[in-house]
């Protein structure tokens, strides 16, 4: 009897225990990164002997119905790994449907959870025990690697299961794609590795002279000790350096030094939003060649053109596993696959192991799950050989939420020093009545950045401002589609440039590592993290004196828009006490009260979904934990918006039924979210067209403003989104 595994378009044939061998080879080798080489030889090797039933028989040679073949072999390793079986068992019967909850004991056969599936009795033609004639190798039962560092022995024992899961699904679909799609296997890899990278980097360094300008010889500084403490023994480590310090590039000489000297096999930047990740990306990949670097985040585009369909394939295919040397990638993309149960997203997981992951921006961890993700990291850096750089401008206090065994080193000498000698601008504290003064305030200069809390805010402002619009006055918000706000701050970094009048007013977005330099910034009091790095965009060069670099925190006591946005109002309220505590707010000492108090009055609120508890409950969920997890909240629609040639092709396209991920990623650069009821609204007065559930096309064109955005009408006249 021929037993076949898969079958090409062309008719040839793997043989099953060939893909079965294959598999347990890759999983074997990915899983040893990790010291879990045997458990990973083990599941690849039993994963797919549910293929030896009749009924996958009649289903590959006669095109039958689907059968499951993926709980065989879960039963198979229960009974014969009997006590330590678990991890197994999970990972073979979640490979093609995702990670299950593990269920109770008293689960009915079949009800989805492990233990269910596990009651399952797979006779007649689910009968897969003709595999013993094939499956001939002895393994022995495996060791469980150590874990006796943390007391949480559950979490740290799901987090096993997830990286053994990953390189089960990624051994799978490299030898499946490597017999059935060889064009992709031969495009995947061919990139530059860690200690070329290194030699690139060093290169560029080479070319900046040393001295110069006081600031850029502080620079030096910080990159001299990034590559010295690049020597020190992989763990966790912090890189606090203020706005203007040089962070990106020093981070990334670090990195690569640190990734080289301890055989770590890539460099991973987490960064909060796409508009920093473009920036990043675009530094690196000027540094170490177009193809060393990959994006991964929803609004990069790997399609392209026929002409460009190899080169881009390359990029898409890293993004699937992040086989690739640099990867540069989102909160929400790292964090939720870490706690992810289905394969897309779990199957990058084992390449984050013996890697250096850069926290960029660390402040903006996520609040609500500050407490899931820091214990990630924690399991990262102490079982998985990765080393955590937690750099930002303004450290959030985190050594409080790591386990207390666990030290974090930071890497510059003093960094206080480097925030006296960073310090390029005044902060003072003002109380206007409302916008109108607020308004006559912006207008004395010909230069000046206005930050509020909403969008709403936002406009109201910028309809005020005197000027020209589009030339002299822009408006900025997350109401505007990702190629509009491109081509606003074109136009206003044009303007800085050559010195013509520019105000500009815009949410905290600008906030998020856009590089503007303004010499005057107006920040509505917010958080005190919001508040300096809006501080950021004002003097960012150095090249005005304190007394001509202001950054007014403004408050405004009868406000047209009304009360402070309540996502903000916590941080407003301890951003109060800091202001009256701290003569100095940027601080080091204030920042760090800031994180401090903030931590504290959020409380459980740092773990909202309580996933740590989920994790440690020993029920093993882990599709109730991966619905759970989610850093932005699903209560948003996407609304297309055809502005011009470009989108109008989009559009048609999507009018006529097509959805390739090639046409979505780049309708996503024409989109904008919105709230439930306010689509509903938009839907209620025929502004949009839907053309199916998750796509809607903005048929209005007049509540599409040019300068603003998006607009609504709302109740009698024309209102704007908050």
């Amino acid at each position: 009897m021929k037993y076949i595994a898969h079958r090409d378009e062309a008719g040839r044939e793997q043989l099953l225990i060939e893909h079965l061998r294959n598999t347990a080879a890759r999983c074997k080798y990915f899983a040893a990164v990790f010291q879990a080489g045997q458990w990973g030889e083990i599941a690849g090797l039993y994963h797919d002997i549910g293929k030896y039933s009749d009924g996958f028989i009649k289903r590959i040679n006669e095109n039958g119905s689907k059968v499951d073949h993926s709980t065989a072999g879960a039963i198979e390793v229960k009974n014969k790994y009997q006590g330590i079986s678990l991890p197994l068992t999970f990972c073979i019967a979640g490979h093609h449907g995702g990670l299950p909850n593990l269920g109770t004991q008293i689960a009915v056969a079949g009800d989805g959870t492990l233990n269910g599936r596990l009651k399952k009795k797979l006779q007649d033609d689910l009968d897969y025990r003709s595999y013993a004639s094939e499956v001939t190798m002895d393994l022995k039962p495996p060791e469980m690697p150590a874990r006796n560092v943390f007391k949480d022995q559950f979490y740290s024992g799901a987090f096993f299961i997830r990286m053994l899961f990953s390189c089960l699904v990624d051994a799978d679909f490299l030898d499946t794609e490597a017999f059935c799609a060889t064009d992709k296997a031969e495009n995947r890899g061919r990139f530059a590795d860690i200690p070329e990278l290194t030699n690139l980097l060093l290169q560029y360094l080479a070319g900046f002279k040393s001295g110069g300008s006081p600031i850029n010889s502080k620079r030096q500084q910080i990159l001299q000790e990034c590559k010295q403490q690049a020597k020190s023994a992989p763990g966790l480590f912090s890189l606090t350096v203020p706005t203007g310090g040089g962070k990106t590039l020093s981070s990334l000489a670090f990195a690569l030094l640190h990734a080289k000297k301890y055989g770590q096999q890539r460099v991973i930047y987490v960064i909060p939003y796409t508009s920093i990740i473009e920036q990043t990306a675009d530094i690196f990949r000027n540094i170490l060649g177009e193809d060393n670097v990959i994006e991964h985040h929803m609004n990069v585009d790997y399609y392209g053109s026929n002409d460009e369909y190899i080169i881009k394939q390359k990029y898409k295919l890293a993004t699937e596993n992040w086989d690739a040397p640099v990867i540069v990638t989102t909160n929400v993309q790292f964090f939720e696959s870490l706690y992810g149960n289905k394969t897309s997203k779990c199957r990058k997981l084992h390449n984050i192991a013996n890697s250096v992951v850069v926290f960029d921006e660390a402040q903006m961890l996520p609040n609500d799950y500050l407490l899931p993700c820091v214990r990630a990291i924690a399991e990262l850096v102490q079982y998985y050989k990765v080393t955590a750089v937690l750099c930002t401008a303004t450290q959030p206090s985190l050594n409080k939420i790591f386990p207390q065994q666990m030290e974090i080193k930071e890497i510059c000498s003093d960094i206080q020093d480097l925030y006296d000698f960073f310090k390029r601008v005044e902060f003072k504290e003002v109380t206007l009545p409302d916008e109108v003064a607020l308004v006559a305030k912006l207008n004395q200069y010909d230069q000046v950045l206005c930050i509020t809390n909403s969008k709403k805010e936002a406009q109201i402002i910028f309809d005020q401002l005197k000027g020209e619009r589009g030339v002299s006055v822009f408006h900025l918000s997350t109401f505007m589609y990702p190629v509009h706000r491109r081509e606003v701050l074109k136009k206003i970094r044009s303007c800085l440039l050559n010195g013509k009048p520019c105000k500009v007013v815009t949410t905290s977005l600008i906030e998020a590592g856009v590089d503007v330099d303004f010499p005057v910034v107006y920040r509505e009091l917010a958080g005190l993290d919001s508040i300096i790095q809006a501080a950021g965009r004002c003097n960012r060069e150095g090249k005005n004196t304190l007394e001509n670099s202001k950054v007014f925190i403004y408050s405004l006591t009868e406000p047209a828009y009304g009360k402070t946005p309540a996502f903000v109002r916590q941080q407003v309220e301890i951003t109060k006490t800091i202001l009256k505590d701290h003569q100095d707010v940027a601080s080091v000492a204030a920042i760090k009260d800031y994180f401090d108090r903030l931590h504290f009055f959020k409380g459980y609120n740092l773990d909202v979904e309580a996933i740590l508890d989920k994790s440690n409950s020993g029920q093993f969920p882990f599709r109730e934990i991966a619905e759970k997890f989610v850093l932005i909240k699903e209560d948003t629609r996407t609304v297309f918006v055809p502005f011009d040639a470009s989108s109008e092709k989009i559009a048609a396209l999507l009018r006529n039924g097509i959805r390739t991920r090639e046409l979505l990623r780049q309708m996503a650069q024409y989109a904008v979210q919105v709230y439930e009821y306010q689509y509903q609204k938009m839907l209620a007065l025929g502004q949009l067209k839907c053309v199916d559930n998750n796509i809607c096309i903005l048929l209005d064109r007049e509540i599409y403003d040019a300068d603003k955005g998006l607009l609504l009408n709302m109740e009698e006249g024309q209102s704007i989104f908050c």
